[in-house]
C-alpha cells in the first residue's frame, strides 16, 4: 500500500501542473477585465505591505483549538481600525499596473483581505456572513471596482491560478484561513500551498471515507478553477492531501457532497456546530 501511494504521487506531481494549467482558461478569460492586465517588469520598486502585516499579525489567530485561523475582530482598536483605514487608502492610491505582475498579485491578494476585515469589521457582530456585506467600492487608478471584481475579474482570470482561492479570505470559518502575515513576492507562492494544505486536510475543507466524501462548497463555486470534473478534483485534492487521507482520496469512486459554514472566522464560533 505505501508503494502504491509513492507510485501514486510521482504521477499526480508530474502530470498536476499541466492539467490544472489548461483548465478552463477561456471560460475565466471572459470574465477578466482586460484595462488591468497590463505590468511593468522592469520597475524594480516593491510595494510596501508592512502595516498590513502587522494588524495581522496582531489580529490573527494561529493556535485557535479548532484548528481554524481565526481573526479578533471584537478587539479591534479604533487607533488599528484606522490603520487598516489608512493601509487601504495607500493602497489605492497605487497604480498596480506600475509594477511586475508577481507584485501586483500580492498587491490584489492583501486588498482584498483588507476589504474583506473593513467590511466585516463595519458589521460586526453577525451570525452568518454574506457576500453582499463585505463588496465595498474603492477606486484604483480612478477606476471603481468592488472587492468582488478584484478576486473574479482580475486575479483569477488574469492569472490562472487556482491557488489564489486560497489565499482569499471571505471571513468564515468555512473558507481557506486567513493567515497571520501579508502576501509579499518572497513568500507568496509558500504562502498559497501552505494555505492549501492547510485547507484539504482540515475536516471543513474534506472529509473523505472509503463510502462518502464531503468537501468545502468553495470547490464547486470555483469549478472552473479546479476542474471541470471531479476526477480532476480528486487529483487536486490527493495532491494536497495528508498520506492516508490521499489513500481514500485516490481510492473513490462515489458522489462528491458539498458544504459551507457562513459563521464569521472569530474566536467566539464554535467549530463544528
Amino acid at each position: 500500500m505505501r508503494a502504491f501511494k509513492l507510485f501514486s504521487v510521482v504521477i499526480l506531481t508530474a502530470t498536476f501542473a499541466l492539467t490544472f494549467a489548461s483548465t478552463a482558461v477561456a471560460s475565466l478569460d471572459t470574465q477578466s477585465w482586460p484595462i488591468w492586465n497590463k505590468s511593468n517588469e522592469s520597475n524594480p520598486a516593491i510595494i510596501d505591505h508592512s502595516v498590513f502585516d502587522g494588524f495581522l499579525k496582531t489580529y490573527v489567530v494561529t493556535n485557535h483549538p479548532s484548528g481554524i485561523n481565526r481573526f479578533r475582530y471584537g478587539d479591534v482598536s479604533r487607533r488599528d481600525g484606522k490603520q487598516l483605514k489608512a493601509y487601504i487608502k495607500q493602497m489605492t492610491s497605487i497604480d498596480p499596473r506600475d509594477y511586475p505582475r508577481r507584485e501586483q498579485k500580492a498587491y490584489w491578494l492583501n486588498l482584498y483581505n483588507a476589504l474583506t476585515i473593513q467590511g466585516l469589521l463595519k458589521n460586526y457582530p453577525l451570525k452568518s456572513v454574506r457576500a453582499s456585506k463585505l463588496n465595498t467600492r474603492v477606486k484604483v487608478a480612478g477606476i471603481k471596482l468592488s472587492r468582488a471584481d478584484i478576486g473574479d475579474r482580475i486575479l483569477r482570470p488574469l492569472w490562472h491560478d487556482y491557488k489564489v482561492i486560497f489565499g482569499l479570505s471571505c471571513a468564515t470559518v468555512g473558507c481557506p484561513a486567513i493567515q497571520a502575515k501579508a502576501f509579499t513576492v518572497a513568500n507568496m507562492d509558500a504562502l498559497l500551498r501552505q494555505s492549501a494544505r492547510e485547507f484539504i486536510n482540515h475536516p471543513r475543507g474534506l472529509v473523505v471515507s472509503r463510502q462518502e466524501m464531503r468537501v468545502s462548497k468553495i470547490f464547486d463555486w470555483y469549478r472552473e478553477d479546479f476542474g471541470a470534473d471531479d476526477k480532476r478534483l480528486l487529483k487536486l485534492f490527493a495532491h494536497y492531501a495528508d498520506d492516508k487521507k490521499a489513500l481514500y482520496i485516490l481510492g473513490f469512486s462515489g458522489d462528491i457532497e458539498f458544504n459551507y459554514d457562513a459563521r464569521p472566522n472569530s474566536p467566539e464560533t464554535v467549530w463544528p456546530l
